[in-house]
Order: C-alpha cells, then sequence, then structure tokens
C-alpha cells in the first residue's frame, strides 16, 4: 500500500493519498479525477531531495503567477472590446 503524492489538475490541491487495490482515485477538494502522481518522499530526507522539492515549488509558483497574469490580461483585453 504506497503513499502517494497527487497534485489535481483542475484545482491545484495538492494531497497525499494511501493507495489500495479499491481506492477511487480523486482530489479531496474538488472530486476531479485528472491527477498528477509522484512518490511520496516523505521518508527521505537529504540535501539533494530538499533542493528539489524547492525548485519544483518554484516551478509551480511560476507557472501559478504566469496563469494568473494570462488570465488577467485575458479578462482586461475581453473587457475593453
Amino acid at each position: 500500500m504506497p503513499l502517494f503524492e497527487y497534485t489535481c489538475r483542475g484545482c491545484g490541491a495538492a494531497f497525499e493519498l494511501l493507495v489500495r487495490h479499491d481506492t477511487v482515485l480523486a482530489c479531496p477538494s474538488c472530486q476531479g479525477q485528472d491527477l498528477e502522481k509522484a512518490l511520496s518522499l516523505f521518508a527521505v530526507d537529504s540535501d539533494g531531495t530538499r533542493k528539489a522539492n524547492l525548485a519544483a515549488g518554484r516551478r509551480h509558483n511560476r507557472k501559478a503567477q504566469t496563469d494568473r497574469a494570462v488570465a488577467e490580461r485575458e479578462m482586461i483585453e475581453h473587457h475593453d472590446h
């Protein structure tokens, strides 16, 4: 019964899930099933793991900022027309 980390592609929620043979894979926030999976690194603590997690967090934040900026620009352009 592995523990996996997931990110919901629908709402962006990050969560862990203990996966059994009968587990329904769904986001606890929005119940979406479009999930991105990665093995949980809860038992591993190293400098490399911390750096990798920090880099992944920064990539996620940059993408979220870009997505917000694009949405804001589209809203402004749509409002002006």
